[in-house]
Formats: structure tokens, C-alpha cells, sequence
């Protein structure tokens, strides 16, 4: 089954590009990898989740937000990767969390975006990932999923 026919089974549709906010590539490849910015928690160029957790923002609704930056983040890979069957490992990925200092549900969160790609990619999704809280985000988003991935030759 091609991962597109995956999507559909999964209920799942890529969302449209979000433009970059600044001055920098969305992806970037280098040899087999490809390198994704760090992409927020919008849909249509707008941002969904604003604020932190741990005061404005619920677990459920982080996980969430997490949950649209990877979907964010495949739609660019779709684009740059040439369709997503030709990705063969999600290598790594970083999950950005605006929090309060006293925030401590960082890896609940951060599955927002390992389940999601689990589901659609089996065990080559399941990455190295790192969470970090953080005080600020561009545009005071909730949260940001960046990812580096393996391509097939």
C-alpha cells in the first residue's frame, strides 16, 4: 500500500503550504537527507494554536497543535522528498513546546507527532525526537515540529 493510500485509510489530507514567515528555505536537502524548517501550528496560513501550555493552551489542544505542525511538516516533505513513498526513515525530530517554566508534560505532548507518524509510516516513523520548552514562538505559537528524514536513492 503507497502511503497516499495510507492517508485515505487514515482519514488524513495534507494541508495546503503555509508560506515561510522570514527568510529561509522550507527544506533543504543534502545528499539522502532532507532537512525541514520548523514548521507552527497553522491551517491556511493562519495560526490555530496561540499561547502556552500549562496556561492557555490544554494538554489535548498541544497535542493537537503538535499533531498540525506534522502535518505541516509531511506536506512539505511530500513536496521535496517527490511524494512520500520515497522517504525510507523519519530520522529525527524536534518538538518545540511554548510553555510555562513549571510545564512538565513535554513527551505526552510531543506523541502529537510520533503517533501521527507511527500510524501512516509503521516503525520507519518512529524517530530519535527531542522536546524542549521554550518561553516564545514565532507569533506566539504553541508549538513547532521540525524533522530530518532519509530518502531513497
Amino acid at each position: 500500500m503507497s502511503l497516499q493510500e495510507r492517508l485515505k485509510e487514515l482519514g488524513i489530507e495534507l494541508p495546503s503550504f503555509n508560506p515561510p514567515a522570514a527568510n529561509y528555505a522550507p527544506a533543504v536537502k543534502n545528499g539522502g537527507l532532507l532537512y525541514t524548517a520548523g514548521q507552527t501550528p497553522k491551517k491556511d496560513g493562519k495560526l490555530v494554536f496561540k499561547g502556552k501550555l500549562g496556561a492557555e493552551i490544554s494538554d489535548q489542544d498541544g497535542y493537537a497543535a503538535v499533531r498540525l505542525c506534522t502535518l505541516n511538516t509531511l506536506t512539505l516533505l511530500n513536496y521535496y522528498a517527490d511524494g512520500l513513498d520515497n522517504i525510507i526513515q523519519i530520522l529525527k525530530i524536534t518538538v518545540f513546546l511554548n510553555c510555562t517554566p513549571d510545564f512538565e508534560q513535554h513527551a505526552k505532548i510531543a506523541d502529537g507527532a510520533t503517533d501521527l507518524l507511527v500510524a501512516i509510516f509503521g516503525d520507519t516513523g518512529r524517530p530519535a525526537r527531542s522536546t524542549v520548552g521554550v518561553n516564545a514562538l514565532p507569533g506566539g505559537a504553541a508549538c513547532e515540529v521540525e524533522m530530518v528524514v532519509a530518502l531513497r536513492d
